[in-house]
């Protein structure tokens, strides 16, 4: 085949699979941190929104030009917010799609292992990453759809720069990889950082010189847990407030996790070993990394990451420990990255050793998967639209309220709601400040990851969530005393709450009402 068919070829299959990844997984904007992520680029566009809620709206932009890029994408373009996250998010799924078929040319040369690689990661976008509260890919926006395509695009970049022949090749690559890293950095730089650690034990893997080869993945190993050590060392004893918020963040610690979360861990790590142990032999001769020589330094490049996520984890992210910064640093993020790698080596043995040329398994083996991971979805959305194009109204009735009061209540307005509200029935963690476009008072979950990772909300946060808990089932009374510190003029309420506040909406599930 001709190399412009050749690529168009490739581009049109990356195309299709990512609308069949957009129909498998679907897409929910306002969801979970896609709403955190939503919320900032809101207030952002519109200084006057959350005026009694903004430390909790901002506390994500610190470090992070991700909200202010999306905002700029908007005011530059004149496109609505909706449209440039719907089309952020396609851009996330083609970029990660197009990062893993390079890893795949990279290390496999049968089209069946490549094509098998790309859909079992288009397929699988959505799997959990053990129980570190991660997915691969989100079903929403946040700066993790830029970092992780970024990511897996500097590893190409490196196994690039090794294959090279010529100097501005090579150059051309480490310009690529290093494009790819501030990016990623600009973002997310949590993430960043264990991309730019990936890379150097990648590189140091594939290096020609055997001291680098043999003792660089192993002394960037031991730095990276000494520099976890001195942190842990250095850091201020936590107060009681952050304590309290840091205990509900349970995947900060091994010692919380289920067995089944455990194992998450363990299966990826020995998938991997047995591609090393398969290429423990390198082939003598010529400069060029093989396949096999690829394959291998990806794998241990997990290998090591992973084992050294690990042990930091074990030894430094105690719960009982008086500092949690490396426990806030959740160094077992590292492992979304050693799922990408290991989706690369089973989706290439499916489709090589299996699916091969054969049409008819190809369609039968991703039907099922495809429909399998769609009915995930659906259970983990039940109550809302499996694509929610956000300019229709909502299906969802917490949303439906939601978007009542963006359009019947002033931007003033303060709400408080049950402090749970994120995991009641039919809510489908849908974010109440991004569709209500109004101040609230800080929840138990979503807020309670911003103060986990901004320690000077923890009080404000500890305090806002013990006055809305169960304020669904309080009387009016109780519910006025407890939110009177807090300026709340109106309360979100489960339908079966008694109040005899006005209350100008409501529907099967929720009302809205002003308080006196």
């Amino acid at each position: 085949m001709r190399p412009w068919r050749s690529r168009l070829l490739h581009v049109v299959v990356l195309t299709l699979l990512t609308g069949l990844a957009f129909a498998i997984h679907g897409y929910h904007p306002y969801s979970e941190d896609g709403g955190l992520y939503a919320a900032g680029v809101k207030g952002l566009l519109n200084p006057a929104l959350y005026p009694h809620s903004h430390r909790f709206v901002e506390a994500h932009l610190r470090y992070s030009l991700f909200a202010p890029a999306v905002a700029a994408a908007v005011r530059i373009t004149h496109l609505s917010l909706p449209a440039v996250l719907a089309g952020t998010y396609l851009l996330g799924i083609a970029a990660t799609l197009a990062g893993v078929w390079l890893l795949a040319k990279h290390c496999y040369r049968n089209p069946a292992a490549r094509f098998g690689v790309v859909a079992l990661t288009a397929t699988w976008l959505t799997v959990p990453v053990a129980g570190t509260s991660l997915i691969l890919q989100d079903p929403y926006v946040t700066a993790r759809s830029i970092s992780s395509p970024c990511t897996l695009l500097a590893f190409a970049a490196v196994l690039n720069f090794f294959c090279a022949s010529s100097s501005r090749a090579r150059l051309r690559s480490m310009s690529c990889c290093l494009a790819c890293l501030l990016i990623a950095a600009l973002v997310h730089p949590l993430m960043a950082a264990y991309a730019v650690g990936d890379v150097l034990l990648l590189a140091a893997v594939l290096s020609q010189r055997q001291t680098i080869q043999r003792w660089g993945p192993a002394a960037l190993c031991v730095l990276a847990f000494l520099v976890a050590g001195v942190l842990q060392v250095l850091s201020h004893p936590d107060d009681s407030d952050y304590v309290q918020v840091a205990m509900t963040r349970y995947y900060w610690f091994l010692s919380e996790w289920h067995w089944y979360e455990v194992a998450g861990l363990i299966a990826p790590l020995l998938i991997l070993g047995g591609v090393v142990w398969q290429a423990r032999a390198r082939p003598a001769g010529g400069q060029r990394p093989t396949l096999i020589i690829a394959r291998r330094a990806l794998a241990l490049m997990a290998l090591a990451s992973g084992t050294t996520a690990t042990s930091v984890a074990l030894v430094f992210a105690q719960q009982g420990s008086p500092a949690h910064l490396v426990a806030r640093l959740q160094p077992l993020r590292s492992f979304q990255t050693i799922y990408f790698m290991m989706i690369l080596t089973l989706g290439a043995a499916l489709g090589e050793h299996f699916l091969r040329s054969n049409m008819w398994r190809w369609l039968a083996v991703f039907s099922m998967l495809g429909s399998i991971m769609f009915y995930v979805q659906r259970s983990t959305y039940p109550s809302s639209a499996h694509i929610e194009w956000t300019n229709s109204r909502p299906v969802n009735r917490w949303q439906q309220a939601f978007f009542w009061i963006s359009h019947n209540t002033p931007t003033t307005a303060n709400f408080a709601l049950d402090a749970d509200y994120i995991s009641l029935p039919g809510e489908d963690a849908q974010s109440f400040r991004a569709i209500a476009e109004r101040s609230a008072l800080p929840d138990y979950s979503k807020d309670g990851g911003e103060a986990s990772i901004t320690p000077s909300l923890a009080r404000e946060w500890t305090s806002g969530q013990h006055a809305q808990s169960h304020l669904s089932a309080e009387s009016d009374a109780e519910r006025l005393a407890a939110l009177r510190a807090f300026n709340a003029d109106w309360v979100v309420l489960q339908h079966d709450a008694q109040t005899a506040s006005v209350c100008p909406y409501q529907n099967t599930l929720v009302k809205v009402c002003r308080l006196p």
